[in-house]
Formats: C-alpha cells, structure tokens, sequence
C-alpha cells in the first residue's frame, strides 16, 4: 500500500486618489493555519484565505489539492489564479491538506464515500461549518474545485453534500464512487485506467447511496479532461458526464458544442450559458497537466465567484490630453490585444475596474482581461495590451494623486503615443507628470 500511494504520488503532481480608491494592492492578507475547527478524524489541516477586502455577503470555495501537494503548494502554484480572484471578489477560501502518507485524499473507504462517515470528507465539512460561523458566508455560493486527487474529492464532496454546494469544477478526476475499495487502499486501479464503465443511471445511484434519503436536487458541475491522460484515464471523463447528467435529471446529448480555444471542445447540458446545469470540456493532446493557463478563469464564472461581491466597480478611464478613453479595439478579448484611445461611448470596451489586487480589468467572466504590460516589459516604449489575469507584477498599478497610472514592475507610467487622436497607441513611458500622462474615471 504504501508503495502504491507513493507510486500515485509522483505520478499526480502537478506540476485620481479619489476614483481609484479601491486599487491598493491586498498584501496583508494571507493563506492562514487555523485549528480547533472542529471533527478531524482524519488529522487533515485547515488553511484560509481572507482577502483584504471581503465582500458583505462572500461566496465560499473550497480548493482541494493533488497527490502529493499541499495548501500551499496549490494556492501558490496551478491554483493561483483562484486567490488573485479572490481579491477581486471579495471571497473566502478553504485550502484542505492531507496529512497521510502521499498526501492524497480518501476517496475510496466505505467512511471516506459516506456523508459524515468519519473520513476526510467529514473533516473538510467542519472546515467549512467553521468558516459559515465565523464569516457571513453566502449558503448559496458554497463551491468545491480540485485537481486530480483533488478533483476527485469535488466529485464526492457534491455527491456527499449536495445540500451544501451549489457548484463545483474538477479538473481529471473520476466519478463520485469510482475509486471505491474494499480492503483499505486508497488506490483503484481498475478506475484509475479508465475501466469502469456503469450507466448514467448506475453512476447516479451510487452517488445516491452516500446519501441515503436524500432527494433534492444536486449541484452544477463542471468537468475538465486531457484526451492523452493515463493517469486518471481519459474514458473517466465519459463516466464523469453520465452521473452529472443522471443527477441534474439530463440526457447525454448536449444543449451546445463550442470551442473557447482551438485545443479545447466544450459540450454543456440542459442550457446553453455560462452557468450550465453540467458542462465539460476536453483538452486535446494533453495529459494529466490540469488546469492550464487560462482556465480557471472559465472555472471562476462557472462556480459564480465572479457575480455578486466584487469590491470594486467599473468606468470609464479618460485621458486628460485627448478626452478619450483607454479603449480595447474591436471590443476583442484577444490577449495581447494593444490598447488605445477612442471617443468615450460607455461600452464593456472601455469599462475598467480597480480591484483590491492592483489590477485594472475589462469585461468579466471568462473573458476577464487585465491591463498589462506587453512581454513583462521594463523600458519605455513597451505597449500596454490586454491578457488573461494571472497576478503578475506587469499587471499591477499605483494610481497617483495627479492622475498618473504607473506600473508596479516597472515605474513607468501609462501614456499617450506622441497624439491624442481616436486610435493613439497607448503604452509606457518615464513619468513626466505630462497632461498624456494623466487619466480620470468617469
């Protein structure tokens, strides 16, 4: 056994003060250890992260860590994008770590695939009945997300509770049940390869025995997949969509087919929008690497962390030299899309939100972009573009009692490019205090 879990282990990392009062960056607040937080039987660890600025009523989301990992390990590294958003939205999250032998979660004993059996399920529920008494936590923005073994867990935490989480998004991960055992391990083998294949109304009643009685309605779900992956076979990602479906009372032909980015199908079920009761996509040509870059951001709107508690809203961001405003062209969410300067009309384009984080975005959802600086870029000349939030030091920017935007990385302010005509580049340059150097909102 524990040449096995160490085996699955390695094989499971993963790898204007005024108007801009809201853009100071969150750096007090960070991923906090708290104990005593109630029933533990499995010796897991609590951490939470508050933002600086939470929001009067704040979503809840669980993050659960891969093989191997740790709270900070995710957090800090392919999970990151969800605490940038955090300071965006003003919410809270649980980061559960496993203190077990290979640091993997129980997803397997008959305790650990029971509501309230006395496993690391039981435990992370505590995680969060802590967090509900202590924060004003929304009981209806309560949601899970997790990476392999991580995702896993999702899948059993919804299957579990389905009263408690209204959402949740797991990256390659297997059925709730799937890995079930019956001598103790936590390993399945048979699952693992992709070869346990039930129906959806199968899949569905064994979500329904881990808890018996129940018959309310279960949680949107949202399922990522890699077609090369072995390691948690691709085939699981069928069987995943089956129970969902079954739950959410759906057929297996979806509502819409799409493709957000060439590599990428996305087939959603019994609706067409952002918040689909299920919704999957397939990474063609990739492995057991989730999540990429980029789709976390996909995650957050899905889960509805991105809706109802931000802390900052969006304007309009004029030049003083041109009376124009910071405009995307074309309306794209392109990144690296350059930016410019274009007559004021009030459109998603040029609506730009000072977040708690120190960032300036556009749009929202999915399509969320931040200002930033072009190539990480550090000399004058660089041109200011749009690209997918990651939190990086050329996506950060102090906003001066004179109007000046001014780059975090590296201290050059935004400016007009030599003119002030619709058009006009905007990009980067030695501060001057110059009028094309200075913006309001409004």
């Amino acid at each position: 056994m524990r040449g096995l879990v160490g085996a699955l282990a390695f094989l499971l990392l993963v790898p204007l003060v005024a108007v801009f009062a809201t853009a100071a960056p969150a750096e007090a607040a960070t991923l906090t250890r708290v104990t005593g937080f109630g029933a533990n039987p499995t010796n897991l660890g609590m951490y939470l992260y508050v933002p600086d600025n939470v929001a009067p009523k704040p979503a809840l989301l669980v993050l659960v860590h891969y093989c191997s990992g740790s709270a900070s390990a995710i957090f800090n590294g392919n999970g990151h994008d969800y605490a940038t958003a955090a300071d965006r939205y003003g919410y809270l999250v649980v980061v559960p770590e496993a203190t077990r032998d290979g640091h993997c979660f129980d997803v397997s004993t008959k305790a650990g695939l029971t509501r309230d059996g006395g496993s690391d399920s039981t435990g992370i529920m505590a995680m969060v009945a802590w967090t509900r008494q202590h924060y004003n936590v929304d009981p209806g923005r309560i949601v899970v997300s997790g990476f392999s073994s991580g995702a896993m867990m999702t899948n059993v935490l919804a299957a579990e509770y389905p009263d408690v989480f209204s959402a949740g998004a797991a990256f390659s991960g297997v059925p709730a049940g799937c890995f079930a055992t019956t001598d103790g391990s936590l390993w399945n083998s048979q699952c693992a390869g992709g070869n346990v294949i039930k129906t959806a109304q199968q899949w569905a009643d064994q979500a329904h025995a881990m808890y018996p009685g129940y018959s309310g309605g279960y949680p949107r779900m949202q399922l990522w997949h890699g077609d090369q992956d072995t390691t948690l076979a691709y085939p699981n990602y069928g069987e995943e969509i089956k129970q969902w479906t079954a739950l959410r009372g759906l057929g297996q032909t979806p509502s819409a087919t799409d493709h957000p980015q060439s590599s990428w199908t996305r087939n959603r079920y019994g609706g067409t929008g952002t918040q689909a009761p299920v919704e999957g996509i397939t990474i063609a040509g990739t492995g057991h690497t989730l999540p990429q870059a980029g789709m976390l951001a996909y995650a957050i709107s899905f889960l509805g962390l991105d809706a109802g508690g931000s802390t900052a809203t969006g304007a309009p961001v004029r030049s003083v030299a041109a009376g124009r405003c910071l405009d995307v062209p074309g309306q794209s969410t392109t990144q690296g899309t350059r930016l410019q300067v274009w007559d004021c009309h009030g459109g998603a384009n040029q609506t730009w939100t000072a977040t708690a984080a120190g960032e300036l975005t556009v749009y929202s959802g999915g399509s969320l972009r931040c200002l930033d600086a072009e190539g990480a870029g550090t000399a004058p000349g660089t041109a200011a573009i749009i690209w997918a939030c990651h939190g990086g030091a050329n996506q950060k920017w102090r906003i001066g009692s004179d109007g000046t935007i001014t780059g975090t990385q590296s201290g050059l302010c935004l400016e007009l490019a030599g003119a002030t005509g619709n058009g006009t580049a905007v990009r980067l340059g030695t501060c001057t205090h110059a009028t094309t150097q200075q913006w309001t909102r409004n």
